[in-house]
């Protein structure tokens, strides 16, 4: 519901910011367009921009930042998860300058490569119990698998402030939310799902219940600070 909500809120704007720029277009001359570039970090990691103002209220803006890993824990009844993070995304954006100046909401859409590596571990050391069936931990091993947090084209809304206006150096910032779309994947390090079919069910199960606690939270927060030059 989330999601759907975000990628109406983007079309909208979209669809706002053209028809504004069907009606103003004729007042702007081409000749006081400006090129971007530059270079920021945030919570997609480190990377390159590149923005081009095309007009007082209008431009576009493409990115890429990658790099940044973390680990990190999760608890659940079952077993104690640790994973390795990789985060890096692309994004091309449209932004509107309502005033002319440096604020500017955007809209666009961001090309993620959001996953971890995990392993799960029984709690206990012994064993693994999933729908009132224990599994002895010698016959499961380690639960490995992948998460994947977002991946191909997502929608993604935010606001910032850059002076693409003006040339010569300059800073910027921006902060959204990007749409997420989870998937989880597990298999035992011992291959037991390929001997028993009630272990192979509650395996698929336990995937399943993994998606559902990250769609509780179906957005990913982008924030970014960075120093450009305009010429």
């Amino acid at each position: 519901m989330k999601r759907a909500a975000l990628r109406i809120g983007c079309a909208s704007l979209l669809a706002a910011t053209g028809a504004l720029s069907t009606a103003t277009v004729h007042a702007f001359d081409v000749s006081d367009s400006t090129v971007s570039i530059g270079a920021g970090a945030g919570t997609t990691g480190m990377g390159l921009d590149a923005a081009w103002r095309f007009h007082d209220n209008f431009g576009v803006m493409a990115s890429y930042h990658g790099g940044l890993e973390w680990d990190g824990d999760h608890d659940t009844d079952e077993a104690t998860y640790s994973g390795d993070v990789d985060l890096q995304a692309g994004a091309l954006k449209l932004a509107y300058h309502p005033f002319g100046g440096r604020f500017y909401i955007a809209a666009g859409a961001m090309l993620p490569d959001m996953e971890a590596n995990v392993v799960g571990e029984a709690k206990d050391g012994q064993g693994f119990e999933y729908n009132g069936t224990t599994y002895k931990a010698s016959d499961v091993g380690t639960l490995n698998g992948s998460l994947t947090i977002a991946d191909g084209v997502q929608p993604y809304i935010g606001l910032g402030w850059r002076s693409s206006h003006e040339r010569g150096l300059g800073f910027f910032s921006e902060f959204g939310v990007m749409s997420t779309d989870v998937e989880v994947s597990l298999n035992s390090s011992n291959n037991l799902e390929a001997r028993d079919a009630s272990f192979r069910e509650d395996l698929r199960s336990e995937e399943q219940r993994l998606e559902d606690e990250a769609d509780e939270l179906s957005v990913y927060p982008v924030a970014m600070l960075g120093i450009s030059y305009t010429f």
